[in-house]
């Protein structure tokens, strides 16, 4: 029974309700996250990094494809939020953009 009373408690929903002036990137498929085309390249953003809309800030590999993820807001990069070569789920974060 424990556990229970503790789950209300847990700070997640207050961090993200402080982050809503942020849009985020999220990935559209299960796959792998890459910040550059090709190892020893140039990632396509850092934080910090003013972007277009339609951009191409990441890619996502899945099943040996490489899929081009695009900025679908023009803004400035806050937040990178998986490394470099880590697996992604559906849906998850990858990126939080203020938008301009």
């Amino acid at each position: 029974d424990s556990p229970v009373p503790a789950t209300p408690s847990t700070p997640p929903p207050a961090a993200a309700a402080a982050r809503s002036d942020l849009v985020a990137l999220t990935a559209p498929m299960v796959g792998t996250f890459y910040r550059s085309s090709a190892p020893g390249e140039a990632p396509f953003v850092e934080i910090g990094s003013r972007i277009k809309s339609g951009q191409i800030i990441c890619i996502v590999e899945a099943m040996k494809l490489m899929n081009e993820l695009e900025a679908g807001t023009a803004g400035e990069v806050v937040e990178i939020l998986v490394e470099n070569g880590e697996p992604v789920e559906f849906g998850q974060a990858l990126m939080r953009i203020r938008p301009s």
